[in-house]
């Protein structure tokens, strides 16, 4: 897939996604770097609304799918997320994640034989001095296109 327009679909194909204001600030094949803009996701304690670093840490799933798998053979899901919040999240927050091509070839061809292949991603979710304010890890699947003939 085009890389840019898998940026735009990213940030703005969900509206959820598109009022908190998450950016992709790198797309690569196997590498994603989102950002959480401060402005606008605070709570009423003046910090990240929880909901916002959610969706921070489950977005780089879905991108690296679109980075990473033929979108016309396979569709993703995410099974499951868990965040551990660690700090208070008092500004932008970034978080970054990659898949190698080989685990990437690897469930592409489970896929296709089995009809689903599942992987875990964790994440690290920083403030811009690097503190990190929440750990992620998210369980996901590509599953194959069922094709009718």
């Amino acid at each position: 897939m085009d890389l840019e327009l898998a940026k735009k679909m990213l940030e703005s194909g969900i509206k959820f996604v598109a009022n908190s204001g998450l950016r992709v600030v790198d797309l690569r094949r196997g590498y994603v770097k989102c950002l959480m803009p401060f402005a606008g996701n605070a709570n009423h304690i003046g910090t990240m609304y929880a909901g916002a670093l959610f969706t921070l840490a489950e977005i780089p799933g879905g991108a690296l799918f679109l980075s990473s798998f033929d979108a016309s053979k396979f569709y993703p899901i995410v099974k499951e997320l868990d965040l551990r919040f660690l700090k208070p999240a008092n500004g932008d927050i970034v978080v970054e994640i990659a898949m190698d091509d080989i685990h990437a070839a690897s469930l592409a061809t489970e896929a296709s034989a089995k009809g689903k292949a599942e992987f875990v991603l964790e994440g690290l979710l920083k403030s811009a001095d690097g503190t990190v304010v929440a750990e992620s890890r998210g369980v996901y699947q590509i599953r194959a296109i069922k094709r009718t003939t």
